[in-house]
């Protein structure tokens, strides 16, 4: 555990980043492993299938890390206050409550998945594939909820680097299964969905071991195993709008996809690969964000205000310090990582065109680091519709300039819709910040 109520704000963001940052990218590992086994052992068809699913997923997935996000809030505060039996009984709430949901989701997705992928104007040569794959990650979704609810009880009283050692333990088991049963063996994309969702299972089961023996004190009772109306209500006020707030990412994604599926199964097995690496990329940055809100929210649980400020600037400059790294890395690394995700015939074009995305995408991370790092305050101080509605206007203009320069210059149009977006983004955070910090008395 870690109090962030007291000594270096610098320490406090760095240390619980750090295994946060690493963390995200063993998450980002299942699909990015699936994507390149699929590829290299399957085919170009496989590799647009995963391509396919990814946003759809992303949109179940996201939206159970926002729910979480904002129970992680709520715990922190109640952890920074010293009021164990609130954190006992918001984590009970999440995890009853959304396991029920999670498991409604995946009935449904399963059901709905011809539906979605109609809707998606999928290439019909990849159309069953793409249906098995979906149908069986759907099943994990229960599993990846109970991984992230009680991760999220962990990192909110500053214990980051526990969950990173379930998710290194299950990214390597799902790149052995995939390595086996696709690269020895010769299964097919049902088994690539299979391996991903088994793994999901044993991160989710390595968390409920740890916390039942290592943390017995955050494990709520037997009588706080019930929906709370008061806690609930919390819940749905924190956890909703961040939900949405996540959910809204996907759902642009999915557009986007559209736009690019349209374009040909070259620029969707090459859009599949280089928005990989933008998961890698940006997604760490969401991890410093996630670092910012806990460190706000326990220090605004205990009433320390003074702290917070101090500790946002420190923030800010974790993000834009990982920005420099990622993006020269991007730009010296970018045509050797495309080619990692495709082999074969037409595997040339497919990465000319992953290599031109990434080159610009390099620079256009500084604007996520940014908007992250906004986010991540104003999540710690409780204002979470000011996110959801950052977020909105970041989406709605991405997936209006792709409609507009996706079927003229390609994925390219894409990486130029992103910047576009995000740069509306901070347009609106940044005053917005300095009008918080004036009626809240920050120094």
């Amino acid at each position: 555990m870690r109090d962030m109520t007291v000594g270096q704000p610098r320490q406090h963001l760095w240390r619980h980043a750090l295994p946060l940052l690493l963390g995200n990218w063993m998450q980002l590992s299942y699909n990015a492993v699936d994507s390149i086994i699929a590829g290299r052992f399957i085919g170009k068809e496989a590799l647009a299938a995963e391509g396919i699913a990814a946003p759809v997923m992303n949109l179940v997935i996201l939206a159970i890390s926002g729910v979480c996000i904002g129970a992680g809030i709520l715990m922190s505060e109640a952890f920074g206050a010293k009021d164990r039996d609130k954190f006992s009984r918001v984590l009970a709430n999440t995890v009853l409550s959304g396991l029920m949901v999670c498991c409604v989701i995946a009935g449904l997705g399963m059901a709905l998945t011809p539906q979605i992928l109609q809707g998606l104007e999928v290439p019909e040569q990849i159309h069953a594939i793409t249906v098995t794959y979906l149908r069986i990650t759907f099943l994990g979704a229960p599993f990846t909820f109970c991984y992230n609810a009680l991760s999220a009880g962990l990192k909110s009283v500053g214990d980051a680097k526990t969950p990173l050692k379930f998710l290194a333990f299950s990214s390597i088991l799902n790149a052995l299964l995939d390595l086996i049963f696709l690269g020895l063996l010769g299964f097919g994309i049902l088994c690539s969905a299979v391996t991903t969702v088994f793994a999901e299972a044993v991160s989710a089961a390595l968390a409920v071991w740890y916390m039942g023996k290592r943390t017995p004190e955050l494990i709520p009772k037997k009588h706080q195993w019930r929906l709370d109306g008061a806690i609930t209500k919390k819940l749905l006020l924190y956890g909703g709008p961040t939900a949405l707030q996540q959910a809204i990412q996907p759902v642009c994604k999915v557009l986007i996809q559209g736009q690019v599926n349209a374009l040909g199964v070259t620029a969707i097995a090459a859009y599949n690969a280089v928005t990989r690496v933008d998961d890698f990329a940006c997604i760490p940055e969401q991890s410093i964000s996630s670092a910012i809100s806990t460190y706000i929210a326990q220090n605004r649980g205990a009433k320390k205000t003074e702290r917070i400020r101090p500790g946002f600037r420190q923030g800010m400059t974790l993000e834009f310090g990982y920005w420099i790294f990622i993006g020269t890395a991007v730009v010296l690394l970018r045509a050797p990582i495309v080619s990692l995700f495709v082999t074969g015939e037409g595997a040339a074009e497919v990465i000319q065109l992953g290599r031109e995305y990434l080159g610009w995408m390099a620079l256009f991370y500084l604007f996520p680091a940014m908007t992250n790092g906004m986010q991540g305050f104003y999540r710690g101080m409780g204002k979470m519709y000011t996110t959801v509605i950052g977020t909105f206007l970041q989406a709605a203009t991405r997936a209006a300039c792709a409609a507009v320069l996706a079927p003229k210059f390609g994925i390219v149009g894409i990486a130029f819709s992103c910047a576009i977006g995000w740069s509306l983004m901070l347009l609106f955070e940044v005053p917005y910040y300095v009008v918080t910090c004036k009626r809240k008395q920050l120094n």
